[in-house]
């Protein structure tokens, strides 16, 4: 591939990526105004036509791995693992 395929593809990337941060933009506002409307009617179900929209509170329960850290150090460092992944970024 050449520098100025390499450019164009990058280009179009840089594109498809604007064009995604819009539309997720936009889902985040229908999403919050259904949720808005939910709240306002108090509840968590809701029939829309053929759609059955949700919005329920969930609980869960999680490690808290820094208070376990700054309580229990060396424990810690004898169950910790380092990872190694690569990261692709388009600046």
């Amino acid at each position: 591939m050449s520098a100025k395929d390499i450019n164009k593809t990058v280009k179009e990337l840089k594109e498809l990526k604007a064009m995604q941060e819009e539309l997720q933009a936009e889902i985040t506002s229908l999403e919050d105004i259904i949720k808005a409307e939910m709240l306002n009617r108090g509840c968590e179900s809701l029939q829309a036509g053929c759609f059955k929209v949700l919005y329920k509170t969930v609980k869960t329960t999680r490690f808290d791995t820094k208070a376990f850290r700054a309580t229990h150090s060396e424990l810690y460092a004898q169950y910790t693992k380092e990872t190694e992944y690569k990261r692709f970024l388009v600046a």
